[in-house]
C-alpha cells in the first residue's frame, strides 16, 4: 500500500498542519449549519455533514466592517495550553470569533491557537439558558421550606434587594443560632466575606492530580504543574522513545500539545501508549499500544521492575542505570536505605519477593493488568536499551482508589533505566498546561496587588474530604485526621465559583444531603446542577463582561479584555460578596480594597518577561505617563519590551523560541551531575523510593496506611472486585471497570449546555465488542449503566478500541435525574462514582465497576443536542 492516498490527477495526498486547520475551519462550521454539499476525502465515501468542498486557499471568513477584534477570556479550566481568542464587537454585540493569527506560525514558536471548545465560547455567554436575573425557589422559606423540592420545584423572579436581603438574613440566622461550622461553602469567590465573618466550613481532596498531589513533592519528582519533571518542548524532540503513560491531550490539554508531541515524532521518536482506550492521541502518534486494566499500572511496572532485575548484567546485558541508583536514590536496596529504616523496606527485595513471599513476576503482573508476561518483558527492554527515553504519565492513573504508592512506581522506572536528568531523557508527569513542555516560566503577569484580608478571629476551621462530603451532612460527622471523628451539624451549602454537587463522587447521596439542609445558595452565570438544587440563585457575569482577564504558559501571556458589558440583570461575584457584606455589618471595602482598573495595572506593571541574553528577569510592559492617566491610576511609568497599547491590541506576547536560544529545560540536570551540591528538596536530598514522609502523612490523614516502598494494594472497586471470587475467576455482579474521561465536549462540566458542542460530540458509553456482543447490545442502542451507587442512561458506542472489560463514559455531564425512577438520564458520571475516602483523601474517578443492559422504558432516549435548554420551571424569559 502507498503511504499516502493518491489524488485523481496521481499525485499524493498530503495533509500537513497548515492544511489540516485550513480544511477544519470549514469542516467546523457544520456545527452552525451547511454550507453546501459534496465534500469527498480521497479515496473515501461523502463526508456526513453538508459542506462545500474547499478550492485553493480555503474560503475566508465573512468580510467584517465597523467594529474591533477584542482578545477574549477563554477562561475555562481546560488543561490546554492557554489558547488566543479574539472576539469581533460591533456595537456591542459579537459578530464573529477566530483564534491566533498575531505572529507567523512557525515550528519553534507556533500560534496558540484555541480547539472547538474555546471557539464555541461565545455559545456559553450568549446561551439560552444564561441565568438572567436573581430567583427565589417558590416553596422555600427561611429554615429550609419544602425541602424535598428542591430540584423539582417551580422558582419565582425576585430583584437584587430581595434576593440580597432574604440571603443575608438567612446566613445571619443560621449563623447566629448554628455558629460558622454550620455553613459549608463550596467554591472561593466569597472566601473574604466569609473569612470577615468568621470562617465557614471548607471542602478539601484533588479532582484531578489524584495522588500525585501529595506523593509527588514528597518523593521528588514533583506534581506536574506548580512543580514539573519533564524537559521543555523543543527538548522533548531529543528522545528516541516517548511512554505516554495513561495519557490522551487530544482531548485532555488541547491546543499546541498535540502539535509538541508531533514535532518529536517527525524528529525520529517513536511512540508507546499503555492505556486501556486506544485513544485520538494514540490514533495519531502511537507505534505501539498497549492496552491495560485500569487501576492495575502499579502491577505492570512491578512486572516489568522484576524483568529488569531478573535479566541485567552490567557486563552482557546491562539494563539497570546502577550508577543513578546509587548515587540518586534512597531506597531501592538494603544497602541504600535511610537511617533508621527497616532493613526489609526496600524496593528490590520486594519485586523479587524477598519482603513479602511473592515475586513480581511477569506472570504475576499479567494476571492482574491484563498485559501477557511475554510482553511485559519485552515492554521493560525496549524502556531500558532505548539511548534516550521519555516516561511520561498523565494523572488519570492516580486518580483511582488506593494508589497513593504509584507515582513512586513511576519514579522507580525511571530511576532504574535512569531516564532523568539528560537531553531527551525525562520521567514525571506530562499534562495539562504543562503537557510536553516542561520548565520554569519565561514569562508571567504581576500581581493585583490586593492586600490581605483584615484579619478575623476564626470561629472554625472544618475541612471536610470531598469523599465524605455529603455523608458529614447527613450523618454530622467527619474525619479530622487519623483517630479522630468530629461532629457538624451543616445548615446552609454555598456554591461560589465551583459545581461540587455534579463534580464530586457520589452525586445521588449528594442530592439527599442539598435536601436536608436549611438553605442553599448558587452563584453561577448558567442553570447547572448546584443551582437546580438550591433554593437562591444569584446569576453572575462570565469573563467576557468582566473587565480584564490574565493568564499564559511557559511562552506566552494573553492579557484578555472586556467583550460586552454584562447580560441581563448578571453582577460580579465581587459585588455580590460586597453587597452581602454591606447587609451583614462589614466593610465592604474590605472584599475589594483596589479597583479594577487597579488590579488590572498592577498585573501589567508587575508583568515580567525573561532577558533572552542573561537569563534574568525583566520589565515586560513599557508604561507612560499618558497610559497612567488614561487608565486613571496610580503608579510609576517604566522601561518595558513592548508597549501598553501593543499588548491591548494584540491581547498576547510570545517569547520566540529557537533550540539554541539558551531558554531550554532538562529536568535534574544540576541534580543528576551533583546530588550533593544540588539535593532535591526531601529529606534525604534524593529521590525517595523509600519514602517514610509520605507514608506519615497517609497515615495522618486517617482513611488508611501505606508502606514506604511502593507496594501494590488492589484499589477499592478495582478490577480485583469485579470478581465474585478472584481466586477461583468467578465474576460479581459488577464485571465490567468503568473509567471517567475528560471529554471532548466539556471542560470538567463547562460548557455541557453549549449546543454546537453537544452536537458535534454526543455523550456516548462506551464498549467493546465482545462485551456487547454478550449482552446482546449494538451501537445507538440505549443502555442501562449500573453501579453499587447509582444508574444512568446512555446511548451505546461499540468499538475494539477499549479493550474488553473495559467501559468509559466522558465526565461532567449536568445530571438530570428521573424522579420517578432516580437513573440519570444524562450520564453523569458521579452518579455511579460512590464517595469513598482512601488513602491521601484525593478523589478516585477511575475504579468504578458496573454492569450494564438494554434499556427497555416507554419513553426512547432523545439525542443531547435535541433536549431542550434546561432552564428554571415557572420564570420567563426577559
Amino acid at each position: 500500500m502507498a503511504d499516502h492516498p493518491e489524488r485523481d490527477d496521481g499525485r499524493p495526498f498530503r495533509l500537513d498542519r497548515r492544511g489540516f486547520l485550513k480544511w477544519s475551519a470549514v469542516a467546523g462550521g457544520s456545527a452552525l449549519g451547511g454550507l453546501g454539499k459534496g465534500l469527498t476525502l480521497p479515496g473515501g465515501p461523502p463526508l456526513p455533514w453538508d459542506i462545500q468542498e474547499p478550492g485553493e486557499p480555503a474560503p475566508g471568513p465573512p468580510l467584517l466592517e465597523g467594529g474591533e477584534w477584542i482578545p477574549a477570556p477563554c477562561w475555562h479550566n481546560c488543561g490546554g495550553q492557554r489558547c488566543l481568542l479574539l472576539a469581533y464587537v460591533v456595537d456591542g454585540e459579537v459578530l464573529a470569533v477566530k483564534t491566533d493569527d498575531t505572529h507567523p506560525d512557525t515550528a519553534h514558536t507556533p500560534q496558540m491557537r484555541a480547539c472547538a471548545r474555546g471557539r464555541a465560547q461565545q455559545g456559553q455567554v450568549f446561551a439560552p439558558d444564561r441565568l438572567r436575573y436573581p430567583m427565589k425557589r417558590r416553596n422555600w422559606a427561611p429554615g429550609g421550606g419544602r425541602r424535598e423540592l428542591r430540584g423539582e420545584d417551580e422558582w419565582e423572579r425576585i430583584s437584587w434587594d430581595e434576593a440580597l436581603d432574604l440571603t443575608a438574613a438567612e446566613l445571619e440566622r443560621i449563623l447566629a443560632r448554628h455558629g460558622n461550622e454550620a455553613v459549608l461553602e463550596l467554591g472561593s469567590t466569597l472566601r473574604r466575606l466569609f473569612r470577615g465573618l468568621g470562617g465557614a466550613v471548607t471542602n478539601w481532596g484533588s479532582t484531578s492530580w489524584g495522588t500525585w498531589l501529595d506523593t509527588g513533592p514528597r518523593i521528588g519528582l514533583g506534581d506536574g504543574l506548580s512543580r514539573t519533571s519533564h524537559n521543555d518542548r523543543l527538548d522533548l524532540q531529543n528522545a528516541d522513545l516517548i511512554v505516554l503513560w495513561g495519557g490522551n491531550p487530544a482531548w485532555t490539554a488541547q491546543g499546541n500539545a498535540m502539535y509538541y508531541y508531533l514535532q518529536a515524532k517527525r524528529a525520529g521518536a517513536e511512540f508507546l501508549f499503555i492505556d486501556p482506550y486506544y485513544n485520538d492521541s494514540a490514533m495519531v502518534l502511537a507505534d505501539e499500544w498497549v492496552p491495560v486494566r485500569p487501576g492495575t499500572d502499579h502491577a505492570l511496572a512491578l512486572g516489568m521492575a522484576y524483568t529488569l532485575l531478573d535479566e541485567d548484567d552490567p557486563a552482557t546485558n546491562p539494563l539497570i542505570d546502577w550508577d543513578f541508583l546509587n548515587r540518586c536514590t534512597v531506597g531501592f536496596d538494603p544497602e541504600h536505605l535511610p537511617p533508621g529504616a527497616d532493613p526489609r523496606d526496600n524496593v528490590r527485595d520486594y519485586v523479587l519477593g524477598r519482603r513479602d513471599g511473592t515475586p513480581k513476576t511477569p506472570e504475576w503482573a499479567a494476571r492482574i493488568s491484563g498485559v501477557s508476561a511475554p510482553r511485559i518483558r519485552r515492554l521493560a527492554r525496549r524502556m531500558a536499551r532505548a539511548r534516550r527515553a521519555a516516561l511520561l504519565t498523565a494523572w488519570a492513573p492516580a486518580r483511582t482508589h488506593n494508589t497513593d504508592s504509584w507515582p513512586q512506581m513511576f519514579l522507580t522506572l525511571g530511576c532504574m533505566t535512569g531516564h532523568i536528568g539528560e537531553p531527551g531523557r525525562m520521567t514525571g508527569v506530562s499534562c495539562w498546561e504543562r503537557t510536553a513542555d516542561g520548565g520554569p516560566f519565561l514569562i508571567g503577569a504581576g500581581r493585583s496587588g490586593e492586600p490581605p484580608a483584615p484579619r478575623v478571629p476564626r470561629k472554625t476551621s472544618a475541612r471536610i474530604n470531598n469523599s465524605e462530603l455529603w455523608e458529614a451532612v447527613l450523618e454530622g460527622e467527619y474525619t479530622a485526621r487519623e483517630g479522630e471523628r468530629r461532629e457538624v451539624d451543616i445548615r446552609a451549602i454555598i456554591h461560589d465559583g465551583a459545581s461540587a454537587l455534579n463534580q464530586v463522587s457520589g452525586l445521588l447521596k449528594g442530592i439527599e444531603a442539598h435536601r436536608a439542609v436549611d438553605f442553599v445558595l448558587t452563584l453561577n452565570f448558567v442553570y447547572n446542577t448546584n443551582a437546580r438544587y438550591s433554593d437562591v440563585v444569584l446569576p453572575v457575569t462570565t469573563q467576557w463582561e468582566r473587565h480584564s482577564y490574565f493568564k499564559g504558559n511557559r511562552d506566552h501571556l494573553i492579557w484578555a479584555r472586556k467583550v460586552v458589558e454584562p447580560q441581563y440583570e448578571t453582577r460580579d461575584d465581587i459585588w455580590i460578596a460586597q453587597e452581602l457584606a454591606r447587609r451583614l455589618g462589614m466593610d465592604p471595602t474590605d472584599i475589594r480594597p483596589l479597583s479594577p482598573e487597579q488590579e488590572e495595572f498592577n498585573r501589567l506593571a508587575g508583568a515580567w518577561v525573561v532577558s533572552p541574553d542573561d537569563r534574568e528577569r525583566e520589565n515586560l510592559v513599557r508604561i507612560t505617563s499618558d497610559d497612567i492617566r488614561e487608565m486613571g491610576v496610580q503608579g510609576e511609568p517604566q522601561e518595558g519590551r513592548i508597549s501598553v497599547e501593543e499588548f491591548r491590541r494584540k491581547g498576547i506576547h510570545v517569547v520566540p523560541r529557537r533550540p539554541d536560544d539558551g531558554l531550554g529545560h532538562v529536568a535534574f540536570a544540576d541534580f543528576r551531575r551533583d546530588p550533593e551540591g544540588h539535593p532535591l528538596s526531601t529529606p534525604s536530598g534524593r529521590f525517595e523510593l523509600h519514602c517514610q514522609d509520605i507514608a506519615d502523612h497517609v497515615r495522618s490523614v486517617g482513611f488508611t496506611r501505606i508502606d514506604p516502598i511502593p507496594v501494590y494494594r488492589p484499589p477499592a472497586e478495582g478490577y480485583e472486585e469485579t470478581f465474585e471470587d478472584f481466586q477461583e475467576g468467578i465474576k460479581g455482579p459488577h464485571p465490567l471497570q468503568l473509567i471517567t474521561l475528560h471529554y471532548r465536549r466539556r471542560t470538567h462540566s463547562v460548557f455541557d449546555n453549549v449546543a454546537w458542542l453537544r452536537e458535534a460530540f454526543p455523550q456516548e458509553f462506551i464498549m467493546n465488542p465482545v462485551d456487547a456482543e454478550a449482552r446482546g447490545l449494538a451501537t445507538g442502542d440505549a443502555v442501562l449503566v449500573e453501579s453499587r451507587h447509582g444508574t444512568v442512561l446512555r446511548p451505546l458506542f461499540v468499538t475494539p478500541r477499549i479493550m474488553p472489560g473495559v467501559v468509559a463514559l466522558g465526565e461532567g455531564a449536568w445530571a438530570d435525574i428521573d424522579p420517578r425512577t432516580g437513573v440519570d438520564r444524562a450520564g453523569a458520571t458521579n452518579v455511579l462514582n460512590g464517595d469513598r475516602p482512601t488513602g491521601q483523601g484525593h478523589q478516585g474517578w477511575n475504579t468504578c465497576v458496573v454492569e450494564v443492559r438494554p434499556y427497555r422504558g416507554p419513553e426512547p432516549l432523545k439525542a443531547d443536542w435535541r433536549q431542550p435548554p434546561r432552564t428554571p420551571k415557572g420564570v420567563a424569559g426577559p
